[in-house]
Parts: structure tokens; sequence; C-alpha cells
């Protein structure tokens, strides 16, 4: 899969803008704070409808503006697309491919792979669950439908179910209505964890490798998915833990308080891990994302690495321009002489200056 271009109007702090690029590596480079990222960002919005950072669509629509638009061609497996997203401060965005309007934000995702490195990514071991099951969920995601599906519905009855735990005491019939939302999140429930075990499997076979090579096959890095209870007694839990969930008004049990652990060794690295061993299996988790979207789509992802390389000592640099040679690559950095020291092939350089954008080759 390649981005062949994008056009930004009233994104973040770009009034108009139009890139097209090359399929190989575009290196994006100038000082801090000057719209580098912006472009990244606008690039994996477009293609998965989440901004990266989490961020609501009204941060994202330029000061004094009420809607901002991105409208992104690309190619995959010799066909072309267009999307095009209204974001919009009063409404839902809007979202149309290939000039044809889809009613679901969820129709969009799967059409293209992306994987977005940024410095945060490197702390996400030694961060909090949400974290990690953000990762699982975002990758998920953009590989399976079924996934999306599930999640979606998980997520609306267990916002209904803690809604309703809030106000239980103003509802007579709040225990009737809970047997239902209960049902609703094992149905869903169940399936997300069965999902996200496969899953893992699948990872466990890419990253080990990785982390092998990049820590000079010193270290043995395994994934496991903690999940908090089995499928089978999902049901069963909930109603132990109903007077408890009153009481707390929030649900305790299920697949969204589940988490991803690291062991290099027998050891939980999340825990006692040194930093540079928390970063080294980051880098391994984002690498073996990529191969992962090859095996499962059969084509290859669009990377993204903001600021990255400057976080990571000159080995790791290394190991991680090896990887990427055959894939796009969108790179964001303040200077590049990184790039020069290791030979790295540039194919198109963009300077960027208080959000003015200059082709510089």
């Amino acid at each position: 899969m390649v981005v062949e271009s994008i056009k930004l109007n009233h994104f973040r702090n770009y009034d108009n803008l139009e890139l097209r690029f090359d399929k190989g590596t575009n290196l994006f480079y100038g000082n801090n704070a000057q719209g580098k990222t912006n472009i990244l960002e606008a690039i994996y919005l477009c293609g998965t409808t989440r901004s990266h950072k989490g961020s609501k669509d009204t941060e994202i629509i330029h000061f004094g503006e009420e809607e901002s638009h991105i409208c992104m061609e690309i190619q995959k497996k010799n066909l072309s697309y267009r999307i095009d997203m209204h974001l919009k401060k009063s409404r839902a965005k809007g979202i149309a491919i290939n000039k044809m309007p889809v009613r679901k934000a969820s129709e969009l995702i799967g059409l293209g792979n992306f994987v977005f490195f940024s410095p945060e990514d490197l702390n996400i071991i030694k961060n909090g669950p949400s974290e990690r099951r953000r990762f699982i969920d975002m990758e998920l995601c953009q590989l399976d439908k079924i996934y999306i599906y599930h999640l979606s519905n998980y997520n609306k009855a267990l916002n209904q179910r803690n809604k309703l735990l809030k106000d239980y005491f103003f509802y007579p019939e709040a225990d009737v209505m809970l047997d239902v939302l209960d049902e609703q999140l094992v149905t869903h429930g169940t399936v997300l964890i069965n999902l996200r075990k496969s899953f893992i499997m699948d990872l466990n076979q890419i990253i080990c490798e990785i982390h092998n090579r990049l820590s000079g096959k010193r270290e043995h890095l395994v994934l496991e998915y903690e999940n908090q209870t089995e499928t089978e007694e999902f049901s069963k839990k909930l109603a132990e833990n109903r007077e408890k969930d009153i009481k707390t008004k929030m649900t305790n049990h299920g697949p969204h308080r589940d988490d991803l652990c690291f062991l290099i060794d027998g050891i939980d690295i999340r825990k006692f891990g040194s930093q540079g061993q928390q970063r080294t299996a980051a880098l391994s988790l984002k690498l073996a994302e990529i191969e992962i979207v090859r095996q499962s789509v059969k084509d290859t992802p669009v990377l993204l690495l903001d600021d990255v390389l400057s976080e990571l000592d000159s080995s790791r640099q290394k190991y991680l321009l090896e990887s990427i040679h055959d894939i796009q690559t969108f790179i964001t950095c303040t200077g590049i002489d990184d790039f020069v020291n290791y030979h790295f092939k540039i194919d198109k350089l963009f300077e960027v200056v208080e959000g003015k954008v200059t082709e510089k080759n």
C-alpha cells in the first residue's frame, strides 16, 4: 500500500497544504513545533478515523474555523482510492471513499494499514494498561472487521451499564436492565478476549526473533495476554461482582480491564525491567506490528515515524532503518545528519518552517 498525496484544509496549523509523496522514504525536517507531526497525524487520522494522540476533532480544526478537510489518495494492490474526511465542530465527522459517503466511520478502517511510532510509544510498557489495550485494539481494528463490530458493541453496552450503575437507585427495574446488559457484555466480550489471545499468539511468533536480534541474542521476550477472567466464567463473575459494581458505580470485570505482559527470561519488565529493556521491547513490538500486517493482509503497511530516532541509541537506530527499507515510510526529525551517517536513502525531502512545507529535492 502507498499514500500518493494529501490535501489539508484548516487542519491544525495548516490553512491549505497539498503534498505528493514518494513510494519510498519521505522525510520532514525542521525545528520543533513547526507542524511536522501534524502531517503524520493527518495521514493516520484519514486512514484509521482516529488521531494517534487521541485528540478530539474539535481540537484538530484550525483555530477560528468550523470545519477541517483532509483528502488523501492511496494505492492498494493496483487499485486507487480517494478518501475524504470532513471534521466538524458541531457534528460527527463525515467520510467518503471515492466520493461515495460511508454511513459509519468503521467502514473506512481496514482499507489501508498504518503503523504509527512516536517517542510516547517507547513508554507503552511502563505506562498503564490502557495504553497496551489501545495498542491491541488499534491493530486488531485495522486487521479484522469482526473485531471492530464486537468492540463497538461491547463499549456501547459497557457505557450503558456504567451509567445505569451510577443511577442504580433511581431505576426500580435496574436489576432487569443489568441482566440484559450483562448478557451483551458476555456475548461481545467473549469474542474480544478470544481474538486478542489469538493475536498475541501470532505476535509472539514474530516478536521473539526481532527482540533476539535487537538484544544481541542475550534476551528472550514473550508476550502474555492477561485477562481478568476466562470466557466461560465471565457471566458468573459479573453476577458475583454486581454488588461491588453498584457500590463503586463501575464495571470491575471484563476485557476493558485486561492487560498485556512483557516477559524477558521470565521477568515482568513492566515492573522490574530497565529503561533500556523496556525501550527495546517497545521497538520490537512496533517492528512486529509491521510484519503481522504483512502476513495478515498480504500487503505492506505505511509506517509513520515521529521523531523516534532521537530517542534511540545508534545500534537501535541502525536496526530500525535497516528494517524499513522496503515499505513506504514518513519520518519527522529536526535534522538529517543521522540519515547521512547511515547512508540511508531519502526519496523525498521536505523542510517544514512555521506551517510552510518546501520540497528540497
